[in-house]
């Protein structure tokens, strides 16, 4: 049996310092992802969602365990956030928000693999997204990140000290091109708000001044 620790090849991206914001080129990666609208706290969509993302993450997991002999930890849900006017982006008004759930996938899991997955969940028990699943590559490139401690609702002053670190860097981005990215590496239903570790990413456009 081979296993293999995703967080740990690529722990760049998914274990960065919680002192002090870094620059970082995110390659290339394979994403099951799905796209949908509203307050995440509330928005069935948002849950159908992630109980689809789990359930085709988990069927290709033990699928490769049994056939090819390779064994890894399904990764943490990712999600971007954008609104169409991102000068309405507001914490008090999350029912306009848009977002993308994504769980990253190995390099080696193929289209023809993630077909067959399909086929195989949809014959036993549908997931409720499972139509709005896609698998693709998605590359960030450049991206500014932290690893944040705390409530969900306070990552505010955070993402402030972000922005403010890409502007000081010379660098810009776009809200609706280069997407707010939260990595959630705790489980919400079993972690207290003050304990929840979620990763806070902003990948950044062209230089404005170099």
């Amino acid at each position: 049996m081979t296993k293999i620790d995703l967080k740990k090849d690529l722990k760049q991206l998914y274990r960065p310092s919680s002192r002090e914001i870094g620059l970082v080129e995110v390659p290339p990666l394979k994403f099951i992802m799905i796209d949908g609208r509203g307050d995440p706290n509330t928005a069935k969509e948002y849950q159908d969602a992630i109980e689809t993302l789990y359930g085709l993450s988990y069927t290709l997991k033990f699928g490769l365990k049994k056939e090819k002999a390779l064994d890894y930890a399904v990764m943490p849900l990712e999600s971007l956030w954008w609104t169409d006017d991102m000068n309405q982006f507001s914490m008090t008004n999350k029912d306009i928000w848009k977002w993308t759930c994504m769980i990253l996938q190995p390099d080696f899991i193929t289209d023809e693999i993630y077909r067959a997955t399909l086929e195989k969940i949809d014959k036993k028990k549908p997931l409720p997204s499972l139509a709005k699943a896609r698998f693709q590559i998605f590359q960030e490139g450049l991206s500014a990140q932290i690893m944040y401690t705390g409530p969900y609702s306070e990552e505010g002053p955070v993402i402030e000290k972000i922005h403010q670190y890409i502007k000081a860097e010379g660098y810009e981005f776009d809200g609706r091109v280069n997407k707010h990215h939260e990595l959630y590496l705790s489980d919400f239903r079993r972690t207290a708000p003050e304990k929840l570790k979620t990763i806070i990413r902003q990948p950044v456009g062209k230089l404005t001044g170099r």
